[in-house]
């Protein structure tokens, strides 16, 4: 089993659709990965309990629905604080976009 994925990994398909996967080298594939995936988590450890105190707050002002749908995002969002699934998930992808 291990040398059928060897050969499979080695296999030059295999190699050129993982090279055709890889984001290429710009301003803006870098600025993409810290600005989706890094800044989000950075605020929400700083700023998790104060966004959360503010959406329980906008919701006992009863809300339009809409409203109190975004209420309920924020506080599902930043509930739990940081995602270090996705903190990692980025730097591996800032890793993978320079090597």
């Amino acid at each position: 089993m291990k040398e059928k994925f060897q050969k499979i990994a080695r296999h030059p398909a295999t190699q050129k659709a993982l090279s055709d996967m890889k984001p290429k080298k710009t301003f803006w594939s870098i600025l993409g990965i810290i600005l989706f995936f890094i800044v989000p988590e950075i605020i929400a450890y700083f700023y998790a309990t104060d966004i959360v105190h503010f959406a329980q707050n906008g919701l006992s002002l009863h809300p339009t629905t809409l409203e109190g749908y975004n209420y309920d995002m924020l506080i599902y969002l930043f509930e739990d604080g940081i995602s270090w699934f996705n903190l990692c998930f980025g730097v591996v992808l800032l890793v993978w976009l320079f090597f």
